[in-house]
């Protein structure tokens, strides 16, 4: 029997604000635990909660950029269970009236565009951090658990899809390009390793050319998008060998074990009844629509129309990709310099080669590269026009980002302007050819790879300054006499 995986992931996305969802604690990575805390975060009696406008603001700005409907009219709710690490032992949450809902991102795979539909993006707050002594990290095997409650009320956006998904690689795909999303938007800074992004995935199982949908496994603890891959890829194997093993899928929440490369089962999954969902009595209902247009009036351009938009300039498929997921001041760099009628795919290519190698290499931030697009258009003229060779150009970029000045002063500085004057290279090749016989007379005799060799020598006298190009046709026309 074949089957086909099922997939929908949750994502979680802890926003940039300054401050909490309904409080003016500070957010901020690293901090000494439990000092970003006050009575509200920390749920004590009679403390209030009020809405913080910013991160509605923000949860809208990713609605529009995941073309969602924008709710006119949204409220909170309250979802209960016990939560450890939530002192006041619910989440304010969304539960039928989110901010946004029914839109959809699109993403290429393998030279195809999927469409992956979304469910809903609704807000809520963060919990706070555990850490289970013991052995292994786990619950249920630690001696005792500390509790870090900075982290609780940070302003969360859960963005749920629909069960669109239908391999591992489609997942990690998928989560690649929201982490984009919400990173251009500016709403997120997206650290994986600071839990600023998290990924949960439901998984099932049918057959293939089924309609029905199968039973959903939720499948925690994946920090990496090679973790979700490998996570997703497992748990399809699973649920196949139970069902071709006479066995059940049931509906539960398992935890990935990275070491071990498995899942294990935490709990049976919960139901929205076992939330007991209600109205949050102490927040009014919100008004979004209002504000969607002057949102989407500041929305920047997405990484999906920044890819398009590179490709019509004829960057190939790789190199758009790559290029529209660097850094904005390397991408700054390259829109100064096509203005300065520098040529893109080079301009590319440069940009995400040697002046991002020469940046992990100085240990230079992205933000402070010494770098204009006036001056990379210069260099990249000065190659065309033969001024300098392309491994010479290389040493001029250092030139260039040590501060030595623009990219022809540094050639001639540097003395790494070619020699294309034919006077001047007529005698360098007359005593490469005297030395060179047997060279000469295997051209003659039909071998064409020798002009290689003797295009090599000439370079290794002028130190590498002659011009290749010129080089190559007056040994061709110095042996043909």
């Amino acid at each position: 029997m074949s089957w086909e995986p099922v997939i929908g992931i949750e994502v979680h996305v802890e926003l940039s604000t300054r401050s909490k969802m309904f409080c003016g604690c500070a957010v901020g990575f690293g901090a000494p635990p439990n000092t970003n805390v006050c009575p509200v975060c920390l749920g004590l009696p009679g403390a209030l909660p009020v809405t913080n406008r910013k991160a509605i603001e923000d949860i809208i700005a990713i609605g529009l950029a995941l073309n969602c409907e924008i709710s006119d009219r949204s409220v909170f709710h309250r979802k209960n269970y016990f939560y450890a690490d939530l002192p006041k032992n619910y989440q304010i949450s969304q539960y039928d009236v989110p901010v946004c809902r029914d839109g959809h991102l699109d993403l290429t795979l393998d030279g195809e565009t999927r469409r992956i539909g979304i469910e809903r993006a609704h807000m809520e707050e963060d919990t706070g951090k555990s850490t289970h002594l013991g052995d292994t990290g786990r619950i249920h095997a630690a001696e005792s658990t500390l509790l870090d409650f900075n982290r609780s009320g940070v302003p969360l956006v859960e963005i749920v899809s629909k069960p669109d998904i239908r391999s591992a690689v489609e997942a990690r795909a998928y989560a690649q390009e929201l982490r984009d999303l919400v990173s251009e938007l500016g709403v997120s800074d997206a650290r994986m390793e600071e839990g600023s992004i998290r990924f949960d995935a439901n998984v099932s199982i049918r057959e293939e050319g089924s309609e029905a949908l199968g039973t959903k496994v939720e499948v925690k603890n994946m920090n990496s998008f090679r973790s979700l891959e490998r996570a997703i890829a497992h748990e399809i194997e699973r649920q196949v060998a139970v069902a071709e093993g006479g066995g059940e899928v049931i509906q539960e929440t398992r935890h990935w074990d990275e070491e071990a490369g498995v899942t294990h089962s935490m709990r049976t999954k919960e139901g929205s009844s076992d939330y007991r969902y209600f109205v949050e009595p102490d927040l009014v209902p919100m008004d979004p629509g209002s504000r969607v247009e002057a949102i989407a009036a500041r929305l920047p351009e997405l990484p999906a129309a920044r890819r398009e938009r590179y490709r019509s300039q004829g960057l190939d498929g790789g190199l758009a990709t790559v290029l529209s997921a660097a850094p904005a001041p390397l991408r700054r760099v390259y829109e100064e310099a096509i203005a300065a009628g520098a040529p893109p795919r080079p301009a590319a290519n440069w940009l995400v080669g040697e002046v991002t190698a020469w940046a992990r290499r100085t240990e230079t931030e992205l933000d402070e590269l010494p770098l204009t697009g006036d001056q990379l258009a210069e260099l990249l003229a000065i190659i065309d026009e033969g001024v300098v060779s392309a491994s010479a150009a290389k040493e001029v970029l250092e030139g260039v980002l040590a501060g030595e000045g623009a990219a022809r002063e540094v050639a001639t500085q540097r003395e790494l302007v070619q020699i294309s004057d034919t006077g001047e290279l007529s005698g360098v090749i007359d005593r490469v050819l005297a030395e060179n016989p047997d060279a000469v007379e295997s051209y003659r005799s039909g071998e064409e790879k020798v002009i290689g060799f003797l295009v090599g020598q000439v370079m290794r006298e002028t130190g590498g300054r002659a011009d290749p190009r010129a080089v190559n046709e007056m040994l061709r026309s110095a042996i043909a006499v």
